[in-house]
Order: structure tokens, then sequence, then C-alpha cells
């Protein structure tokens, strides 16, 4: 083949220089072909400069000679600083053959591949727009490259096409999101960082909303954050601080719907700047985009509430966490518990696919995908339209997230406090739809009680006395579904009254208490028994907490009903030992507490048929402790029971447990509780049987500083003949308050005897079997 035949319009010399090893040489023959092509510009002759552009692109620059391969690179610059502004009519041919070489294995090629296309690319200027995404592409490549002149050379070609787009009102920005959105995801950092600083430079032009496309390389900004390097961690972070003053700026452009699950899976990162940048953004989306981020909300509890326990080393996340916790709070309103779940919600957009936005396929287990509907579905939602659109609350996965972070026994204190406010938030708010997850939470409530916290405790039971107290909680079987509910009240019920007439009869059944009092609902009665059964199985609850449960639950609901049905509850226990430890517990609580104050001044008189009741009911359940069927005697100041009640335990066993708790009784009765008692001890003709029931105590007890303290205050009774007094019309009033509380003392007595037997009996069963258990160990 003649070469110089082929070749023309080269000259035989141009193509000589061109391939020569020395760069001198190859740049003469550049200048000529420069000339050349020029002379086709004044002729007009189009076909002779593509003919041109050809033979540099195949013939050389596409060559299997590395030195045709660089003249062929210079000669292709040389035809566009030819063409001047006519550059743009043939810049496909002059750019695709000089892209190739970005890939050479050779670096001074890819260095001189570089040069030509910085000078292409500065005489078309904003003709290359076109060809941004390959050009982009290939600067991609070259960022990362090793060699140190080579980066330097794309570093100038990178700022060069930067100032031609900053420029340009032309940029293609729907084209560029996909190359975007690829190459975001880059492990290299040389590569991250020509990423951000394009991201950084499309954020800056007035002209490009970048915004618009956020979810799609917010993702990719987020992966990026947590780079080794500083300085690309510095780039991110001030790259996403942008981007989040331009969302506050125009919050009704903002999909923030499409980013909700991207944020929800970084606010988990192990990482604390990406976590911090993630929550200090979901915090911004909560208290901008509203209700439109309820859809997301379990997700966003599994993310935020861990971060309540942190500690003072990431003190900043949990802040920002409390925050975001507390915005999502408010978020649900009782509008909620009216809306029908069976209806979809209206244009509420879903989560964002896997591929466009979670990047990672754990995020589906740690629960940040809640919102329904199709992936593609994404809409744009301005901030008064967030108001205007109907949001259903996603109440199931809302309350398997809290009772998993309640269930995880290695969460912190903060958090479960977290949980169990919400939970109390949602029955405020949506009570109706909250009672039919009740039955699941329940037994988890009741095992919290037994944390190491007592605010955590505090907050359970403000729970259950909601759950207890609400009229949402009302139904027809009376007590609701449980486990023990067929244990039924007995003569003496408890008794919740209908609220304005709107309860029927059938949903109060077997509820007593009296008119004043709140009214409880068929999960009250559940809530006793249960709480009791904790007790029974749990006897560490009993002792450490039992006293602190109790109080505070008369503080949060009606003393008298809690009382009332505990008492009610323990009369038909079958462990009658742990029958007699509660009635203990309860009677202590019930002389000591200020929280009883109250009860106690109604028990003291039994004015009322509701107080006399009330005794009843409690002397039945008290008779499982003789010691404290007295104390209660002489609370309610019926003294000759009291005294017959001491008559008759002449006839029980008599240990030391006994002997101490009537220690206990007689320590009792110098506090001020019962100052009353000792005041009536002046009264000696009116209150015979009280001085005898005391002395009754006394000669039960050993000669121990009990039998001393009770003995001095015996002393002190006054002789009946000195206490005479010239007003003996008026009454005693005990005397009137006994003849009028129509109570069967010899059956309350003989109720006494019967269950005093039944411990007896108990007791020697219990002694049976330990006996023969050692004669087992003998054997």
């Amino acid at each position: 083949m003649n070469a110089e035949r082929d070749l023309s319009p080269l000259t035989p010399g141009v193509v000589r220089a061109l391939t020569d090893k020395l760069y001198e040489k190859r740049k003469v023959a550049a200048l000529e072909i420069e000339k050349l092509v020029r002379e086709f510009v004044a002729q007009n002759n189009t076909s002779q400069i593509k003919h041109v552009i050809q033979i540099l692109s195949q013939e050389f620059a596409l060559s299997q000679h590395p030195h045709s391969r660089k003249g062929g690179l210079i000669g292709l610059a040389a035809c566009s600083i030819a063409l001047g502004k006519d550059s743009g009519l043939y810049l496909k041919e002059l750019i695709e053959p000089v892209l190739t070489c970005f890939n050479d294995a050779d670096s001074r090629l890819r260095y001189y591949a570089c040069e030509a296309l910085y000078n292409i690319v500065k005489v078309a200027r904003g003709s290359v727009l076109p060809h941004f995404n390959v050009l982009f592409d290939g600067l991609s490549k070259l960022a990362a490259d090793p060699d140190p002149n080579v980066k330097s050379g794309s570093e100038l070609l990178d700022r060069l096409l930067k100032d031609i787009v900053t420029e340009s009102n032309q940029f293609d920005l729907v084209g560029f999101i996909p190359l975007l959105r690829e190459r975001i995801y880059s492990n290299n950092q040389y590569a991250r960082q020509f990423i951000i600083s394009w991201i950084l430079v499309l954020e800056s032009v007035p002209d490009i909303n970048l915004l618009d496309y956020l979810p799609e390389i917010l993702d990719g900004l987020f992966q990026i954050l947590g780079d080794n390097s500083k300085e690309i961690r510095k780039m991110c972070e001030v790259a996403l601080g942008e981007f989040l003053k331009e969302i506050k700026k125009n919050p009704s452009t903002v999909k923030f719907a499409e980013m909700a699950n991207i944020l929800v899976i970084h606010c988990q990162a192990a990482d604390d700047l990406i976590q911090l940048t993630a929550m200090c953004w979901m915090r911004e989306f909560i208290q901008l985009a509203g209700r439109v981020m309820l859809p997301y909300s379990s997700g966003i509890l599994t993310a935020v509430l861990p971060c309540l326990s942190y500690d003072d080393r990431k003190k900043n996340i949990k802040e920002v966490a409390n925050v975001c916790n507390q915005s999502l709070m408010k978020l649900v309103i009782p509008e909620d518990d009216e809306m029908d779940e069976a209806k979809p919600p209206m244009a509420i957009p879903a989560e964002p696919t896997s591929e466009e936005s979670l990047s990672r396929p754990e995020a589906v287990t740690t629960g940040s995908l809640d919102a329904s509907g199709d992936s593609s579905n994404s809409g744009v939602f301005t901030v008064t339209s967030c108001e205007r659109i109907q949001v259903t609350l996603n109440l199931d996965g809302i309350v398997q997230v809290l009772d998993y972070h309640l269930s995880d026994t290695s969460i912190g204190m903060m958090t479960r406090i977290a949980v169990l406010k919400w939970l109390y938030h949602l029955y405020i708010k949506t009570p109706r739809k909250m009672f039919r997850h009740t039955d699941s939470l329940f037994p988890i409530l009741l095992r919290t009680l037994s944390d190491e916290s007592d605010e955590v405790i505090l907050k359970d039971l403000e729970l259950l006395a909601e759950i207890a107290s609400s009229p949402a909680g009302q139904t027809e079987e009376g007590h609701g579904p449980s486990d023990g509910s067929d244990v039924r009240p007995g003569p003496v019920e408890l008794h919740v009254p209908a609220r304005a007439g709107q309860l029927s009869s059938s949903s109060t059944k077997g509820l007593e208490c009296s008119p004043s009092t709140p009214t409880m609902n068929s999960y009250f009665y559940k809530f006793m028994i249960n709480l009791l059964k904790r007790f029974s199985t749990e006897r560490k609850l009993l002792e450490t907490r039992g006293a602190f449960i109790i109080r505070q639950l008369c503080l949060l609901l009606n003393a008298e009903n809690i009382f009332h049905s505990m008492a009610d509850i323990l009369l038909r226990e079958e462990d009658l030992k742990f029958a007699s430890t509660m009635v203990h517990t309860l009677n202590t609580i019930l002389l000591t507490s200020s929280e009883l104050f109250q009860l106690r001044n109604q028990l003291k008189d039994l004015k009322t048929p509701e107080s006399r009741n009330l005794f009843c009911c409690l002397y039945r359940s008290w008779c499982h402790n003789p010691v404290t069927t007295v104390s209660l005697c002489f609370l309610t100041q019926n003294y000759k029971h009291a005294y017959d009640l001491i008559q008759k335990f002449g006839d029980l066993e008599v240990t030391v447990d006994f002997l101490t708790e009537v220690d206990k009784l007689v320590q009792l009765i110098e506090c001020p509780i019962f100052t009353y008692l000792r005041l009536q001890l002046l009264d000696v003709k009116n209150n015979p049987y009280l001085i005898k029931a005391l002395y009754g105590l006394l000669m039960l007890l050993p000669q121990s500083s009990a039998f001393q303290l009770l003995s001095h205050r015996l002393q002190c009774v006054p002789n009946p003949e000195l206490m005479q007094t010239t007003d003996n019309t008026k009454p005693s009033t005990s005397f009137k308050r006994t003849a009028a509380s129509n109570i069967d003392y010899t059956e309350l007595l003989q109720h006494f005897e019967k269950v005093q037997n039944k411990h007896l009996e108990a007791r020697h069963q219990r002694a049976g079997r330990a006996e023969q258990l050692d004669r087992r160990v003998v054997l």
C-alpha cells in the first residue's frame, strides 16, 4: 500500500514526524496539520476536514504503535485549534479516540491524552456539554490514576470543565444524574473526592437544581462521609450541609418521603459522624415535613431509641435523637384514632427501592421499612400540603418496635423510659387502636415491673394505670380476656360505676367501688390478678419493690379499688403462705403510707356503707394473717372484736414469726397513725375492750423491749374514778358508730377461725413433707 496516497492530504513528512519518538518533531507536525485544517476551514471543505480527523483517529490515535498514538493525539488537538468555534461540529470524532487513550497502559500516553482533550475542550467551551457524560466518565477514572503527572493533567482538565459548566445554562442535569448515581458508590478516595467536588460545583450553580435529585445520591453521600480521609469527610460534610440549607429554604420542593428510609439506615451507622449527620437530617425532616414522616415512624424509632441511652461520649447524637423522638411523638394526634386503618392513605409516597437508595440489605431487618405501597410512586410535597394529606398511622409497626426495645434486656434505661412514654402517649392519643395490642403488651409490661430502675417502674406503672382506667378498655365481658379472669369476685365485689349512663350494666358486672371513684375498665381486675401472680412467683420483687409498686398505684388509680380488688383475689389464693405475706405487706402499706391517708380515715370511722363494705372485704383476706387482722380492727376502732380475736390466739400455733409480728404491731401503736387510739385510752369507761385487747397483746409477748414499751403505755392508763366528769349524758361516739354499723362480727369471727384452721393444716402438711424429705436424706 502506498502510504503517501493512503494518508493524503497529510504529506509524507508530516506522517513521519507524527510517528517520531521526539515530542518536538511531533509538535512541528501538529503545526503543519493546524495550518492544513485552517485552509480547509477557509475553503469550507468539510469532507477534507473529516478525512483528516479520521486519519488522525484511525491510523494514529488508535494505532498499535505508541509513538503513532502520541502523534495522533497532538494532531487531533491541532485540528480542534484550527477549527476554532467550528470544532463543535466535529467533537464526537475528536473526543472519542482521545478518551480511548485514557485507558492506555503507558502513563505518558495517558498524560498526552489529558493534554489533547484539554486543548479540544478549551476551544469548544460550551459545545462540549452534550458530550459531558463521556468526559465526566473518563475524568472520574483518571482522578484515581496512580501517576502524579496524569492526575495533575486530569485536574487541569477537570477545572476547565467545571468553569464551562458554571458559565453555561445548557447543562443536562437529567442525563447526568444516572452517571453520578453510579459513580458515587466508588470506594476509591480520589474518585470520591472528584465526585464530591462536582456535587459542590453543581450545587453552587443557581440554574441547576440538584435538590430535586437528592434522593438518588443521598445514600452515596452518606457512604462517602465515612471515608478514612479527613479531607474527603470534610468536603462531604460541607456538601451535605449545603443541601440541608437548601432544604430549609425550599421545603415545598423537597421529596422528604423518598429520603426517609435512607436516613433511617444511616441513623444506625457505626460511624459517629455519619450517625450524627443523619440524625440531624432526620430532626429537620420531622420538623419540616410533619405528618408525611409518620408512615416511617417504626423505622425512625428503630434508629432513634437506642441513641437515647448513649453516654457522654456520644452526647451530641443523644441530644439530637431526643429531639427527633419528641418531635415524632407530637405528630401523633387524636384524629389518628378515628381514621380507618383499612383505607389506603392518600398520596403518601412509598419508600425508595433498594436499587435507588437502600444499598445495604440489612436495612430490611432493622425495621427501617414500614411505609406501605409501591416504591415507584414517589411524590413531591409542600409543607402546606402535608397538613392536608391523610396519613394513616402504622400502629402495628410502631408497637412491634416498642415491644422489641422493651423486651431487650441489654437496652439502656433511657431507651426503656422513652418506650414507655411512647406507649403511654399512644394510649392517650389513640386508645381505641392501642387496646387491640394490649393483650400482647400486657406480659412485657408486667415483667418490666422487675426493672432495676425506679424511674422505669414509675413509667411502667403510669402506663398500666392508664390501661386499667381508660374508657377505651371497657368490654362487654366485664373483666376482659385473662388467664386468671376466671377468678370472680365473691360476696363483697368490686363495682365500677358507669359514666353518665354510657356503660351498660353488663360491662360493670362484678366490679364495685364508691361512686366518687374513677371508672375502671375490664383490664383493671386483670391487672390486679396478674400483679399478685407476679408477686407470688417472684418473691424478691415483692420484698424489694412490692410496697413501692402498690403505693404508686394508689396514687395513679383509686386506692380503695386496689385494696378492695386485691383483698378479693387473695381470698381465693391457694398458696396460703403467700397470702399471709401479701396481706402483711398490704396492711403495712395501709397503716404507714402517706398515700393511704384518705383511705385510713375512711376506714377509721366506718360511717358509710361503702367503708363498711370495704372493711368486710379486707377483713376476710386479712384473716390469712392473725396479727394484721387485729391491726385492721384497731384501725377501724373495732376494739371488742380485736379483743375477741386475741382471745382466739391461744388456740393458734405461736411461732417466732408470729411473735415478731406482734412486736411490730406494738411498735406501730406508738406511731402517729394510732394517736387517736392512744388518746382513747383516756376514756377508760367507753373503751374497756381497747384496754383489754392491749393487755391481751401484752400477755402474748415474752419479756422483751416491746413488752416493756406496751407495759409502760398501759401503766399510763388513768384510774376511771379520777376521770369522772360532770357530763355523763353525752353518748360514746364509739358506741354509736358500732351500733350503727350493722356488721355481723360473729360471722367474721367464724371466718377468722376457718381461715386459721386452713393455715394450721397447711403448716402441718409442709412440716410432714419436710419430715419425709429428711428421712429420705438419712436413708
